[in-house]
């Protein structure tokens, strides 16, 4: 047993040195002196962030994936919090077929959704609009909610509601006094994560985007077909902080590792 879980360990230790070595390798060549990638770093400089800040296109691309990302969690938010819980209070017939579908985004690998929704979205003119991009985003985004609401969801005591019905709260009042502050961190971690896969999210946005608006993770990509230079690394470098910002602050509420979990 001794042998096996000091495996394990090494397997897990392997794996997080895997998942950081892009992070140890585009960080530090973001703030080079030279001209071109390098690692490591040639001198020390802030002058590819100084040069990301005099580029309008990725002013404005950032500003374009944090208001679509904004939108999306929204959404994301306000339509997973009521699937989640219509799934984990009600006896609906094919509830476990239900949840299925609307956490298979989860499992279909994001190229082919991004080629389906294109096909899809063509004929209805949504195709290289906003609209349907954000309608694609909300796609992405609201299985994450609901698998986080639905874990809030599982240790929930729900005489707490019947109390409050009893002693004359109408179904409003229960909900928003009673249900909503039990599972705010949960809900509130789903919109965090939603905004993240929207902001990070390149497959989708590929099919989706248009000339004229695009995102951050487009206009990174973009860049790196043109030119091989380190500003890459430092607008990478930006969305990588953004992402660990938010990742702690949903590690504290909530815990990554827990929207695998069971529900209710």
């Amino acid at each position: 047993m001794k042998t096996l879980g000091r495996l394990r360990l090494l397997v897990a230790i392997l794996t997080i040195i895997y998942i950081l070595i892009p992070l140890l390798v585009v960080i530090p060549a973001s703030f080079t002196s030279a001209n071109y990638p390098s690692f490591p770093p040639q001198g020390f400089s802030f002058q590819w962030y100084t040069k990301l800040l005099e580029r309008p296109e990725f002013m404005t691309a950032l500003a374009n994936s944090a208001k679509f990302a904004l939108v999306a969690a929204f959404f994301s938010v306000l339509f997973g919090t009521l699937g989640a819980l219509a799934i984990a209070k009600y006896d609906i017939p094919g509830k476990s077929y239900i949840t299925s579908l609307l956490t298979s985004p989860l499992s279909v690998p994001q190229l082919v959704l991004g080629v389906a929704l294109l096909i899809y979205f063509t004929p209805l003119m949504l195709a290289g609009t906003g609209t349907g991009f954000l309608i694609a985003h909300i796609i992405i985004c609201i299985p994450y909610v609901i698998r986080l609401v639905l874990t809030g969801l599982s240790g929930f005591d729900y005489n707490l509601e019947r109390a409050a019905a009893i002693l004359g709260a109408s179904p409003l009042t229960v909900f928003w006094r009673v249900t909503l502050p039990l599972i705010r961190p949960a809900i509130i971690s789903g919109g965090l994560f939603a905004f993240l896969t929207s902001f990070d999210n390149v497959t989708v946005s590929l099919f989706m985007v248009s000339p004229d608006m695009r995102t951050l993770p487009i206009e990174i990509f973009s860049h790196m077909q043109d030119a091989y230079d380190p500003l890459v690394a430092s607008v990478s470098s930006v969305v990588i902080f953004i992402s660990v910002i938010l990742i702690i602050i949903l590690e504290k509420l909530q815990g990554v590792g827990r929207m695998f979990g069971g529900t209710h």
